[in-house]
């Protein structure tokens, strides 16, 4: 995965959100994350891992459990670390914030062949 705007060759906090929109680096990255403690940012990052993996979890021999727990990521048959791509394990897990967050898909309304579609989550949860 490539980075786009200043996000490709800077990470300064003050560059500006100039990517794509539907994208950490555009508009999507603005949003200020709210009511996650550092316990639900460290689960999204465990799952965004996991999630990154693609890992079956029916076929994978996952224990008798309803969900993850951290350590599942040290099991290298339930989620092989040398096929993670860091970058889409990072985008996982701002994927997984947004949803605790309860405004996921959070991307602005998109120009599609000139008419708008109605995809902004912000705005569906009262907060666009």
């Amino acid at each position: 995965m490539d980075c786009d705007g200043s996000t490709a060759y800077s990470m300064e906090r003050d560059r500006p959100y100039d990517g794509q929109p539907h994208t950490d680096a555009g508009e999507r990255g603005k949003t200020e994350v709210r009511g996650l403690t550092f316990r639900d940012v460290a689960d999204c990052f465990v799952m965004g891992f996991i999630d990154a993996t693609q890992c079956d979890r029916q076929n994978a021999g996952v224990p008798e459990r309803e969900r993850w727990i951290h350590n599942d990521i040290y099991n290298g048959e339930l989620v092989p670390m040398d096929k993670v791509d860091p970058l889409a394990a990072m985008k996982c897990m701002l994927i997984r914030m947004e949803k605790m967050m309860g405004i996921y898909p959070n991307v602005p309304k998109l120009n599609v062949g000139g008419e708008k579609e109605e995809t902004d989550g912000r705005e569906a949860e009262g907060q666009g």
